[in-house]
């Protein structure tokens, strides 16, 4: 049976659907399990390095071997990476010595992060495979382009948040040890849908050089470096520092962190999906360009810095995380779904898994940066509260950073559809 194109984004979409559930769930379990054990967050954030550190490769080299051999490849090199690294976390001990356990989780991050990125890279690029091409319409089909990307990017989000809450739930109704086992054997499941789909898929009709590796457009380049720092400037204090504050400044348990975390990335993903029809409502009918990136930016900028005051004013703290969280996931979904509608815009076609790749390389550096930064510079801090501002004082210096570079961005061109 032959697939339509509409079949085949609906299969991979799937799969990167239950992937995003692992994924989310698993970065809960790491954290509390590891945190419950005693670690400090530089530690639990070197647990997340080869994680963050092998998907900036990935999505480099993914990208051209999605090209060269198809986005069926990738995919299934993904999920079968992340069942892999699911796993190896099964024997996982407390009674392990401290280094065993950091290098073995580390390794076991490291597939991880492979994976996911190889997964994401895959069901981003087979967008631009299906939304067919408006020659006589060219607006028509880049609102069609943004409307699918940000369907995609917001359903991902929306799962990633049930997968915190997954794991705060697994963690404690369950050992670290069986959360990993039945949600591997879960992917296993997911995986077996994807045997259907055909092999050229995202396949570049003329080889792809090596060389093809680095992204020739401006547009990719600029776009991929103001990501860069918006997504570290996310990850500086929410990947790490934002867990252990809760945990530490409110008393709050695994279950009740998973869970408002999750809220939060739930709700992102719904702002994330919902971006084209929030647009037509503020009267925006044309597709984003890059003005838009720049606006969200300038806004995203000053909410860390509110959020770092409010707690230096010692207004309520469950107040100013709450209510500084929601304004900081609105305003970061509009601009992060722009992002992701930019750089299919800036691409074409037959080179789409290359210019995606390259992009997410600079995502996942990004996420790199950030993680660290959450991990030593909410320890610098001293105490949670001090950490917790410091790590709000460099997001909000990263989002500027984002701003400043977007300044740059090229007009994009609406034939590229």
């Amino acid at each position: 049976m032959k697939l339509s194109a509409l079949q085949q984004y609906g299969i991979v979409t799937a799969n990167y659907w239950a992937f995003t559930l692992t994924d989310g769930a698993l970065r809960m379990l790491v954290v509390f399990h590891f945190h419950e054990l005693g670690y400090s967050t530089l530690e639990i954030a070197f647990l997340f390095l080869f994680y963050e550190f092998f998907g900036v490769l990935t999505n480099l080299y993914g990208g051209w071997i999605g090209a060269r051999y198809g986005l069926r490849l990738t995919l299934w090199v993904g999920t079968l990476l992340q069942i892999l690294a699911l796993l190896m976390l099964v024997p996982v001990a407390e009674s392990w010595p401290k280094l065993l356990s950091v290098v073995y989780v580390m390794v076991a991050q490291a597939i991880s992060g492979i994976a996911k990125d190889l997964n994401k890279m895959s069901a981003k690029s087979a967008i631009k495979t299906v939304v067919p091409e408006t020659p006589d319409d060219a607006q028509k089909g880049e609102t069609q382009l943004f409307k699918w990307v940000a369907i995609l990017t917001g359903s991902k989000n929306a799962l990633k948040g049930v997968g915190f809450f997954l794991g705060g739930v697994l963690l404690t109704a369950l050992s670290f040890n069986a959360a990993v086992a039945w949600m591997s054997a879960g992917l296993a499941l997911a995986f077996l849908v994807t045997l259907v789909l055909p092999g050229e898929i995202g396949k570049m009709k003329a080889k792809p050089a090596f060389s093809s590796l680095f992204s020739k457009s401006k547009g990719i380049n600029v776009l991929s470096a103001a990501r860069f720092f918006l997504f570290g400037a996310r990850d500086v204090w929410f990947v790490v520092a934002l867990p252990v504050f809760l945990e530490a400044s409110l008393g709050w348990g695994f279950w009740e962190i998973g869970g408002f975390l999750g809220l939060w990335v739930i709700g992102y993903g719904i702002v994330q999906g919902t971006a084209p029809g929030l647009r037509r409502l503020w009267g925006q009918r044309e597709s984003p360009g890059a003005s838009a990136v720049q606006f969200w930016s300038a806004v995203l900028t000053a909410i860390p810095a509110l959020i770092a005051i409010a707690l230096l004013r010692e207004v309520d703290v469950t107040v100013a995380i709450v209510g500084g969280l929601a304004a900081f996931g609105v305003v970061f979904a509009m601009n992060s779904s722009i992002h992701s509608y930019m750089v299919l815009a800036y691409t074409d076609a037959e080179s789409v898994s290359l210019n995606v790749g390259f992009y997410y390389m600079a995502n996942a550096a990004g996420r790199l940066v950030g993680t660290l930064l959450s991990g030593a510079v909410f320890l610098i801090g001293g105490t949670p509260t001090s950490g917790m501002q410091a790590c709000l004082w460099t997001s909000s210096l990263l989002v500027l950073l984002s701003w400043l570079t977007s300044l740059r961005l090229p007009a994009v061109r609406r034939s590229a559809a």
